[in-house]
């Protein structure tokens, strides 16, 4: 039986008419269930909205909606529309999508703001925008039934139509609009039973799709606004360094450079275009006072974690791990390292901002929405309302434009020289100034009791820690629930564990990278865990599957895939299989990795993933997702390290810290696991199990366990 929602006591939705006539509605995700915030106000100008409208139905039946979210490839400029269209029986053709600007209406009710991250956006407006969907359509057969003087009961809906069942006569939506924007958001509505989806869980094709293969989506480096000035950053090669001194003399003379200007990061040049302002930054002479971070090297790190791994503050400690290790037949110990990882956005950090004394707009490719608006705010000192945030497409996110110092950037250039300014960051400044996913050093024991049975497992973990940067109240009792994902978590049903978390925060800056936590600890305890079943003398598939009897989901996707991988089969000589599985945003997958060494050198051919993410908005997306992830992680995973020298990342550019190319990808497939558990997120949860999956398939290779990243042979 379809679900009913009371919809009126949610105080979330506001029904109105649109200027040239139309229907709008206003939804404010953040109060949805909520009974303690007010409701959205939608009064607008002229018979509009305020800007916070999500949903727009015209009387050409085109049906618009505003996506909070932030597009970087993950395909939510689809995938929420979907959730609207799918309860609205909306005409998917006539479906177009739109980005929101930053307003608390479009906080994402997993994350508490308008921020796109944690592969939560479907997650979050799961519920929200299916509700909004639903309204919105008893809405327009309410206004049918007006129209016919029937009962609503005799109604019922097909794409963009409504029909009466015993005349069998059809409105379309835009006949109905201009009546239904005089109607009170009706008091109850019924969401669709999965058997009932149109739209989801099928592949209709994305939206943003044409403008990416014509050349009309605009990215933030496509961005032009009248008057205009490109600006360039000199930083300081040091985290933490001051300017000194600065002598711009040579750059004023180089032709089209306007303009250098201090600002808290250091100084920028600001030209007619890009590469006079970046010839401008390179005749600067710049004196920079470093401070204590100009003797950092990656040496020095490790030394401090090692010093640091057996000194954690405990984050479970289930059983007697020492008792267990005193009785054990077998001991297995290891450290695993993992390095600082760059994200490696495709589209570089830039911003262009526009700040007057009575308003401020900025065109960003921002995951923060509400983040920018905030700090736009400090340093400026307007209102949000007088702050209109323009999100673009972004060329790549992966967590680094969850941050702001790209938009500060833009906004202090800018307010200094009232004019519009567009910081453009090159790849060596990305590249160096980034802030990079954590280095850890793991310390692992376990013990193999006299039955053959992994009966102790303790996990020791030292690294910096993510919180204590962005979010210091959330460290509680020493401890980084970022840094301890898929650790402190481990599905396996061992009577005795440990594990524990040093804090070292060495000076180098660190943020969230595609995966946070999973993607550190799913290689360490995945490989470690091979090791564990090596140990007892079981095969590691068979080892797995007797430790998750408790958890099926985990179960169902590690055997989709070693069943589709052809698990325990003859593979050409040289050539191994290895397994991993994880539960990382809600989603769990299994992946198996089909490995052989050429030319001293690690190669992947094949890679078998099986995801449940719960119930499936667009299959294709989901695919996509995973393959997406298993490219990032496999970049990682044989390639990716960023190291430093007197306080200076080594790496600039693509020449030294290379990425994956076509002709070393491997062939992907993707199964999804049929369910009706509620969506869980698929942009992160691919990238976790391909280290590891790799790293098991060259231990069953060579002997060899792999307990470093990037895999050297």
């Amino acid at each position: 039986m379809a679900e009913r929602i009371e919809v009126s006591r949610r105080n979330f939705l506001k029904i109105g008419a649109a200027l040239g006539g139309g229907l709008l509605v206003g939804i404010d995700a953040a109060a949805c269930g909520r009974k303690d915030i007010a409701p959205v106000n939608n009064a607008g100008q002229q018979g509009i909205f305020a800007p916070n409208a999500w949903i727009r139905i015209g009387v050409d039946d085109s049906i618009t909606l505003l996506v909070g979210s932030s597009e970087m490839g993950q395909g939510v400029m689809t995938a929420i529309p979907m959730l609207l269209a799918e309860e609205l029986d909306a005409d998917w053709a006539k479906v177009r999508a739109e980005f929101a600007p930053a307003h608390a209406s479009y906080t994402n009710p997993i994350i508490g703001r308008q921020h796109t991250g944690g592969s939560t956006s479907v997650r979050g407006f799961w519920q929200p925008l299916r509700e909004a969907g639903a309204a919105t359509r008893e809405l327009l057969i309410q206004a049918a039934a007006q129209r016919w003087n029937v009962k609503t009961a005799e109604c019922s809906t097909e794409p963009s139509v409504v029909i009466h069942n015993a005349s069998g006569r059809r409105l379309r939506y835009g006949e109905l609009v201009e009546q239904a924007a005089k109607l009170a958001v009706p008091e109850t509505a019924f969401l669709k039973e999965p058997k009932q989806f149109r739209l989801l869980g099928t592949s209709v094709p994305r939206l943003d799709t044409p403008a990416k293969l014509n050349g009309t989506a605009v990215f933030g480096q496509d961005v032009k606004v009248p008057g205009m000035l490109i600006a360039v950053v000199a930083r300081c090669a040091v985290f933490g360094g001051k300017l000194k001194s600065v002598d711009a003399s040579a750059a004023k003379q180089i032709k089209g450079v306007r303009h250098v200007v201090e600002i808290d990061a250091g100084v920028a040049v600001v030209a007619d275009h890009f590469w006079a302002a970046q010839r401008g930054r390179d005749a600067l002479k710049l004196e920079w006072n470093e401070g204590a971070a100009a003797t950092l090297d990656s040496a020095q790190i490790r030394a401090a974690l090692v010093a640091a791994v057996d000194s954690g503050k405990s984050a479970r400690n289930d059983g007697d791990v020492n008792q267990a290790w005193q009785n054990a037949a077998k001991k297995i110990e290891a450290v695993y390292e993992v390095p600082y990882l760059a994200h490696a956005c495709m589209e570089p950090m830039n911003c262009t901002a526009h700040v007057r004394k009575d308003r401020c707009e900025v065109w960003v490719p921002t995951q923060g929405q509400a983040t920018a608006q905030h700090q736009i705010g400090r340093h400026t000192g307007l209102k949000p309302e007088a702050i209109q945030v323009h999100t673009t497409f972004l060329g790549g996110g992966f967590g680094r434009r969850s941050e702001y110092d790209f938009v500060v950037e833009a906004v202090q250039i800018s307010k200094q020289l009232g004019v519009p300014i567009k910081v453009i960051w090159t790849r060596e400044d990305d590249m160096q100034h980034d802030v990079y996913r954590p280095a850890t050093y793991n310390r692992m024991t376990a013990a193999i009791d006299q039955q053959g049975t992994l009966s102790a497992w303790q996990h020791r973990i030292a690294g910096p820690s993510i919180f204590a940067r962005v979010y210091p109240t959330g460290i509680k009792d020493g401890l980084d629930v970022t840094s301890l994902e898929n650790a402190q978590n481990i599905p396996y049903a061992i009577p005795n564990v440990a594990v524990s978390y040093a804090l070292v925060n060495a000076g180098v800056p660190v943020g969230f990278w595609r995966s946070v936590g999973a993607s550190q600890n799913v290689f360490v305890t995945e490989c470690f865990f091979d090791e564990a079943a090596r140990a007892a003398g079981k095969d590691p598939l068979a080892l797995r599957r007797e430790l998750l009897k408790a958890h099926p989901r985990h179960r169902a996707v590690l055997e989709l895939a070693a069943q589709k991988a052809g698990w325990g089969t003859p593979l050409p000589a040289g050539r191994a299989r290895g397994i991993a599985v994880a539960e990382s945003f809600a989603s769990f997958v299994a992946q198996v990795a089909e490995v052989s060494i050429e030319h001293g050198v690690p190669r992947v051919h094949r890679v078998v993933c099986a995801v449940d993410c719960g119930m499936v908005v667009n299959p294709n997306i989901v695919a996509a997702q995973m393959e997406s992830g298993i490219i990032f992680g496999l970049t990682a995973a044989l390639k990716g390290e960023i190291t430093l020298a007197k306080g200076r990342v080594q790496q600039s550019n693509f020449n030294d810290y290379p990425l994956l190319r076509i002709d070393e990808a491997p062939r992907i497939e993707v199964h999804i696991v049929s369910s009706t558990d509620p969506p869980g997120g698929v942009g992160e949860p691919g990238v976790p199990p391909i280290a590891p999956a790799v790293a098991n398939a060259l231990y069953a290779l060579t002997g060899t366990p792999v307990r470093k990243l990037p895999i050297r042979i």
